[in-house]
């Protein structure tokens, strides 16, 4: 059997942007948060300074730290009141089922907080495809850092060399880049830099393409 199709012992995900349709939300909630307190952030600037629990990237965007309290309770405010916006992509729910039932073992690394994960992932039956997760709030470092990465590899106990990273930020590659494992970006269409590209073992335009590159990854190649 090729290389290319020996299935991976185990998958992380990110979350938001990869397994949930949640980025629009969360760059609204963000653009709302930060509204009163300086200049209109273009949303291609917010995106940029994802990567870690909102009080790691609230402070650059407000500008005051004074005023970071009030933007993360306006940021929170906003997210519960319209948290039922946030989907699985089209596809993820059937990618995990078919992935455990093939043995892989699942894991998520996201910058998104534990309490709002856990939330997410119980309001979508996705909590028990995991053995283990790591939130942006679970350690003192957040992503492109590569430590929550590798304490999911500990956690499981599986090589750099048998696992796939999914994510759909540069932070994920370079993350995934510092821990040598594969790491398969989801572009959603923008650009990417070259230096982040030379990273990537792969890259898609779509979660679907994703879901389909990573159950291609343990089909056998077709009889000739």
């Amino acid at each position: 059997m090729s290389s290319k199709h020996i299935p991976p012992r185990a998958v992380v995900f990110d979350l938001d942007g990869t397994l949930v349709d949640s980025l629009p939300l969360v760059l609204r909630s963000i653009a709302h948060a930060i509204e009163p307190f300086g200049p209109v952030r273009p949303t291609a600037e917010i995106f940029a300074r994802l990567g870690g629990p909102p009080e790691s990237f609230m402070p650059g965007l407000v500008g005051e730290p004074r005023h970071v309290p009030a933007a993360l309770e306006r940021m929170e405010a906003f997210h519960r009141a319209n948290h039922g916006l946030i989907r699985p992509f089209d596809g993820a729910i059937a990618l995990l089922g078919e992935l455990r039932a093939r043995g892989t073992t699942l894991a998520i690394w996201t910058g998104r907080d534990r309490a709002s994960g856990v939330e997410v992932l119980a309001a979508h039956g996705l909590t028990d495809y995991f053995a283990t997760v790591v939130y942006g709030d679970d350690l003192p470092t957040h992503k492109p850092e590569p430590e929550g990465l590798r304490e999911i590899l500990r956690r499981l106990d599986v090589d750099a060399r048998h696992t796939i990273f999914v994510g759909d930020a540069d932070v994920d590659v370079q993350g995934g880049a510092a821990c040598a494992v594969d790491t398969l970006l989801i572009r959603h269409t923008r650009i990417i830099r070259d230096e982040i590209r030379a990273l990537a073992h792969h890259a898609v335009d779509s979660p679907i393409e994703a879901y389909e590159w990573l159950l291609a990854r343990g089909r056998p190649p077709a009889a000739r």
